[in-house]
């Protein structure tokens, strides 16, 4: 739906496909809060607030993007590399997970991060931001425990994608073949930490408000979430760093060679 809305028809149809999803969005949520906040809450009555949520926030996205001066169409091959970053941020986050719990909700240790870096090395900021806030988001929407967190993280992953390419192709440009400065390891390390710096500082701080007022949770058991969840997404974060600058230079002559590399 983003894809088409930011790539065809006229420019007035985003906007207004993105001001309507936005609405349903919170009417939606206004309408199951309270089921979804109410203690021992279960899966059918978090999903449909949780849902509400993201659908806001993809409306505000695709307003923005529709008022934005028109974009070049998006290629199929970075539509196709798009949908598998997205699962694999899927795949990294359900199956390579350590779940902590903390009260009532849990935080992990996970990879999905490493592919939520990954794709906005190879696809740049926008596309790899979607991809990886896309992948964790329906990813914490299959796990019961998770299922109120997923706005939270469609927000945080694509804050992250944005991140993370804007430093590694407006910045370092790791895309170009050109003499560097500094070398493509280094610019690669550099612009994943970036990301993971602001998921590092971000994602506690954020989760701590989003708990408390969104989530009606009292302050005392969102401080030790918040806690907990600052050292979970500090080892994470070192973990993507380290992980997806490897892959990313591993991958990058193959793709290369294949011209399967997205032009930024």
């Amino acid at each position: 739906m983003l894809a088409l809305c930011l790539t065809r028809g006229k420019k007035w149809i985003a906007p207004l496909c993105g001001a309507v999803t936005a609405v349903a969005g919170m009417i939606l949520a206004l309408l199951a809060r309270s089921g979804a906040v109410a203690p021992g809450a279960e899966a059918a009555s978090t999903i449909p607030f949780s849902l509400g949520l993201i659908l806001t926030v993809c409306g505000i996205v695709i307003t923005i993007g529709g008022c934005l001066p028109k974009a070049k169409p998006v290629p199929v091959k970075t539509l196709s590399m798009a949908a598998l970053f997205a699962a694999l941020c899927y795949v990294g986050f359900s199956l390579f997970r350590i779940d902590i719990p903390v009260g009532d909700s849990s935080t992990a240790f996970h990879l999905g991060n490493v592919f939520c870096v990954l794709a906005a090395l190879f696809l740049g900021g926008t596309w790899g931001g979607m991809a990886g806030a896309v992948g964790m988001t329906i990813a914490d929407l299959m796990i019961p425990a998770y299922i109120t967190s997923a706005p939270k993280t469609f927000l945080l992953k694509l804050g992250i994608g944005l991140i993370t390419g804007f430093v590694a192709h407006k910045i370092f440009r790791i895309s170009q073949e050109r003499t560097r400065k500094i070398p493509m390891a280094a610019a690669t390390a550099i612009s994943c930490a970036a990301g993971m710096v602001f998921n590092v500082i971000a994602d506690p701080l954020v989760g701590y408000f989003y708990k408390m007022y969104v989530l009606a949770i009292p302050q005392e058991a969102a401080t030790v979430w918040a806690k907990m969840g600052a050292v979970t997404t500090a080892v994470n974060a070192l973990v993507a760093v380290i992980a997806a600058t490897v892959f990313y230079l591993a991958l990058r002559p193959a793709l290369k060679r294949t011209k399967l590399m997205p032009q930024l």
